[in-house]
């Protein structure tokens, strides 16, 4: 076969790279991909958005198979686009990513089909939602935009003046742009959060193995939200028995109610997990792998990539089984100086080979570029520094071994990725 990878980040690296061991796979594309993408696929200059450039490139190069990765190609319809054109994707349809790109659809939703999450109003007025937020009186309260926005739609305000803040800043500002143009605003809810991703047709699901993010920028949870800088896979607090009531309560009822409402989800399904003291919520839901999940998830998967990734296509998930390693993986991010603000591009990264020069670590490039022989930085997120070991403990080292052997100006990185996971697999 020949596939088609579309998207240019870390999680598309990933992706990549567990396609390329598949035996199915004769020829790899990457539209528009990355620096370190091009050495393990042919990177074509399209937009991922470009959905004409996307049918040509297809056609030009007889691609048999396309992989839509990000979630705004897929909100904006690419996968109807092409499959109307009798090219087979991965990934759901524009009515079924909306659980993703609209969190007012998704909260309601979830509602209606008895889902449990954050209790949520919805609003399109500052005003009328301040005078919730002032009415309730809890604190801290979630604020989100009902679009993507990045990863960064998300606000979680501690006091009226934050809220007060955020709302005007989503709503009338248009921070967001449209996709402020309704807000959400839900309780604020504790306990360790679970990330789990899942294979699905629209008849079955399979979850793949947990993880745990690190969304803020810097070590102890602090500063602003990023895209993650960093995680581990499995996530400790997500246990058998935890596992066994969010199949039961949450992942079934998702795809039987995306079904109910004619939006069968073909694709992966992410789950934005809350482990709370009334049991397991949903905080999210993505349309899509997550970033940088899919870091440290792909690579315990034992089974055919491609296999399952056609399965699920051709609504055969069932006919497959998917196997993991049980060995533990962990991911740590360098990002540029500056980021998730304002950050230089075009530095020079030193140190770097495929495998970060450590054995048993893979680096996946997430915003780098190629010039001759040097890779240059180019994005917020530089690197996913990946590695699996006997033990959580293990990866964590071997990653962070990598991690001092690669640099660029200014390079930032959290030391404390899976300090939480570890504490916990401890008081377990």
């Amino acid at each position: 076969m020949k596939i088609l990878v579309i998207g240019s980040g870390g999680r598309e690296h990933a992706i990549v790279r567990k396609l390329k061991e598949s035996p199915k796979v004769e020829k790899l594309y990457c539209a528009p991909g990355n620096g370190g993408i091009s050495q393990d696929a042919e990177c074509v200059p399209v937009n991922a958005m470009d959905k004409d450039g996307m049918l040509n490139l297809v056609r030009e190069r007889n691609i048999d198979f396309v992989f839509v990765a990000p979630d705004d190609p897929l909100a904006a319809g690419m996968v109807d686009f092409l499959e109307a054109a009798g090219i087979p994707c991965f990934g759901p349809n524009a009515r079924a990513a909306e659980i993703e790109s609209s969190k007012v659809f998704a909260k309601n939703m979830m509602k209606q089909h008895g889902i449990p999450t954050a209790e949520y109003q919805v609003f399109h007025s500052a005003e009328k939602a301040l005078a919730y937020v002032r009415d309730r009186q809890k604190y801290p309260v979630v604020i989100k935009a009902d679009g993507l926005a990045l990863g960064k739609g998300v606000i979680i305000a501690g006091n009226e003046q934050e809220a007060e803040d955020t709302l005007h800043a989503i709503l009338e500002d248009k921070k967001f742009g449209d996709s402020g143009n309704q807000v959400v605003v839900e309780e604020f809810l504790t306990g360790p959060e679970v990330s789990v991703l899942a294979f699905t047709d629209g008849k079955t699901l399979v979850p793949m193995v947990s993880s745990m993010d690190h969304k803020r920028a810097y070590d102890g949870d602090k500063g602003l939200n990023t895209g993650g800088m960093g995680t581990v896979s499995p996530n400790p607090f997500y246990t058998e028995e935890v596992a066994a009531e969010c199949m039961e309560q949450i992942f079934l009822p998702t795809v039987n109610a995306m079904n109910a409402e004619e939006r069968k989800f073909k694709g992966c399904l992410y789950f934005g997990l809350m482990i709370t003291p009334d049991g397991p919520k949903v905080i999210e839901y993505n349309s899509r792998f997550g970033d940088p999940e899919t870091q440290v998830v792909l690579p315990r998967l034992q089974t055919d990539f491609a296999e399952i990734v056609c399965a699920v296509a051709e609504e055969r998930l069932s006919e497959i089984s998917v196997e993991w390693s049980p060995k533990p993986c962990a991911c740590v991010v360098m990002a540029s100086g500056g980021y998730p603000g304002s950050y230089p591009k075009g530095l020079e990264i030193h140190g770097l080979d495929e495998n970060g020069q450590v054995e048993g670590a893979t680096v996946y490039h997430a915003g780098t570029k190629c010039e001759g022989d040097k890779f240059l930085t180019n994005g917020g997120r530089v690197l996913g520094i990946t590695a699996m070991g006997d033990t959580l403990q293990q990866a964590l080292d071997h990653a962070y071994a990598a991690v001092e052997k690669i640099s660029f100006e200014g390079a930032m990185v959290r030391k404390d990725i899976g300090k939480r996971a570890l504490e916990a697999g401890k008081l377990k």
